[in-house]
Order: structure tokens, then sequence, then C-alpha cells
């Protein structure tokens, strides 16, 4: 029998495999480290220290892992359903049009938690949307989601850009933003959290989005394994024919699922646009799209196997920093080489060690009648 048909307990599968993964992943970064004449222990440390050695740090790393929670997110409901969304950032890009509307629209009027609802609800429309014709031609005419969702992100820059540049633009101003939005269109930071712990998040710009993010977790959890609609989405997952064959509508379940990870995706914006900058850039979605199909590979799939994989790489964007200030030698390139082996071994080499494990668990469990 094949080791990948072989089961084995949860906490083996999502809990020691990875673990032992990231493990091997940091050992032959710290050697790469050692090869350009730095010491990887003091890199650790100072990974550490910066991304949560402070409260500050740790805001920033919360910062970061709220924009990853929900393109991980994004990513994740589409393979549930067996589509691989590759255009989360695009979808994250129009959603921050969608909210930007909405703050430029209402903070003249209302507060803020007023203002909040209908930012999610415009960012997530507008994500949607951005997915629907890549949904429609997958389930309609049998394009490939992948080149779609591709296409669609290089499609949504120049969008966003001439809209920035020719309308939305502050008149007389050369910077190609929306104008900043006021107390009723920005989203609170989150000092109350930071106070809890004795500590303050600084100018981390840490804010209400997280616990946004992490609703939504909750909610893509309810709906994958506690509804009729993620049960057909995961039947369609594992074998479209057999989800046809049993009565599950093919193009409707697609469509749906793209509708539900690219408002995900969308909702994305939230975080940058309304809770950092307090108005609408260039470029703000600044690769969380595509570092959400990773945390989602990290996650398996799973919205808490997520939250810890984007705080993971949260710790990375953040103590990376930390470490390229006080350790020149490793630069920017240096963090983004660790955070590809963080990806190879947890992600794309999941299985690497399954046969080890598999024999170790079968040795154990072959003893344990005999004892």
């Amino acid at each position: 029998m094949s080791t990948a048909s072989v089961p084995l307990p949860n906490w083996i599968t999502y809990v020691l495999i990875p673990l032992v993964n990231l493990i091997l992943a940091f050992v032959v970064s710290g050697f790469v480290v050692w090869l350009i004449g730095e010491n990887p222990i003091d890199a650790l440390v100072l990974l550490a220290q910066g991304a949560l050695g402070n409260g500050e740090g740790i805001g920033f790393t919360l910062y970061y892992a709220t924009s990853f929670i929900f393109t991980g997110l994004s990513v994740a409901v589409a393979v549930h359903a067996g589509l691989f969304n590759i255009g989360s950032e695009g979808q994250a890009y129009l959603g921050g049009l969608g909210c930007a509307l909405v703050a430029l629209a209402l903070d003249h009027y209302v507060p803020w938690y007023v203002t909040m609802p209908f930012a999610i609800v415009g960012a997530a429309i507008f994500g949607a949307a951005w997915a629907f014709i890549p949904a429609w031609l997958q389930a309609k005419r049998g394009s490939h989601i992948v080149i779609t969702t591709i296409m669609f992100n290089f499609i949504g820059a120049p969008v966003m850009v001439y809209l920035l540049a020719h309308i939305l633009i502050v008149p007389g101003k050369m910077a190609p933003e929306t104008r900043t939005f006021l107390a009723g269109g920005q989203l609170p930071k989150l000092d109350w959290l930071m106070t809890m712990f004795d500590t303050t998040i600084g100018s981390a710009p840490l804010n209400v989005s997280f616990l946004i993010a992490l609703v939504m977790a909750f909610l893509v959890w309810l709906l994958i394994w506690r509804t009729k609609l993620g049960y057909e989405m995961r039947t369609l997952g594992l074998s479209p024919t057999a989800a046809v064959y049993a009565g599950i509508p093919y193009a409707r379940t697609v469509i749906i699922a793209m509708l539900i990870s690219g408002g995900l995706a969308g909702m994305m914006a939230l975080n940058p646009v309304m809770g950092a900058s307090a108005r609408l850039q260039v470029e703000f979605v600044g690769g969380a799209g595509y570092v959400g199909i990773a945390v989602a590979l990290m996650g398996r799939n799973h919205p808490f196997g997520i939250i810890l994989a984007a705080i993971l790489f949260g710790v990375l964007y953040q103590g990376g920093d930390a470490v390229s200030f006080d350790m020149p030698e490793i630069n920017r390139n240096m963090i983004l080489m660790i955070q590809g082996l963080v990806i190879l071994f947890v992600g794309a080499l999941e299985f690497m060690l399954r046969p080890t494990f598999v024999r170790i668990y079968q040795s154990f469990a072959r003893a344990r009648p005999a004892s």
C-alpha cells in the first residue's frame, strides 16, 4: 500500500509534520545565513525580537497577518471547490475601490461603525464581481481558472491606475490617490487590545479589520463544514464527475464558490485602505494576494491553519525588516529566500517526510498490542 493512502492521526498530519518541515526550512535558511558570514542564531533572535519582542512589533506582525488571512481564506474556499484561484491579488485591488467609494461617500455624515458594514459589503461585491467573469468562463466554457484569474490580475492593475490617476485623484495633486478619509471612513486602531497585555502598538497600523478577518475565518469554517453548500463544494473538489452524478449543479457551485472567494479577497482591502493609509493608493495590495496562496497551502486550506500560517508570514515580514536593519548582509532578497524555503518545505514538500512518519507510526501501532 502506498504511504499516501495510509491514514495518520490529525495531530501528526496537521501539527507534527508541518512543524518538522518548518524546522527544516529554518535549518536550511540558517545554513545560508552562515554561508554569507552571519550568525544564524543571532539572526533568528533578531527575527523573533523584531516581530514579537514588543507591542509595536506584534502590532505590525498582526497587521500583515490580517491581509494574509483574507487572501488565504479566498484561496482556500476556491480550492475546496476544486478551483485554483490565482486572482486574489486583482480581486483585492478592486475590493479597495469598493470600500474606498463607500468611505468617500459616507465619511462626512456617519461614524466609522456605520460606514464599516457598508464598506465590507462594498469591498466584497467589487472583489466578487472581478471573480465572476473567470468563474463564468470556467463553468460555462471550460476556460482554465488559473489562466483567466491571473490575466484578470494584469487587467485590474491598469484599470485601477487609470481610475486613480484620472478620476479619483485629488485636483491639483500629483500622487495618484484619493483624498484622505475623514474619521467616519477610517477603521480605528486596536490600541485597547494591546493595553490588555500592558503594552502599546505604537505606530503599528493594526486595526479593526483584524477582528473582521477572524470573524470571516469562523464563517468560512461554518460554510465549508457545516452547510449544504459547503458539502457540495467539497464534493465537487474531490470528484467533479461524482458530484455531477449525485445531482450537484456544476456551474452554479463553481460560480458561487468563486464569488465567495473573490469577496473574501476584496475584503482584504479594508486593512490597508481604511485601516492603515485611510485612502486608496496605487499597488496597496503589495503582493498579499500571492502570499495568500502560500498561506492557504501551509494552512492545509483550514481556517485555523490559515490564521497560524498568516501569523507566521507576518513574523517573517516584520521580523525580516528588523534583521535586514541590524544585519545589512541579510537584505530583503534574503528574507524573500527564507520565505520561499518555508513555502517549499511546509507547502510544496509537505509529504516529503510522510513516508517516514507512516513507518514510525505503523511500528508503534504494531508494538502497542504486543506490549
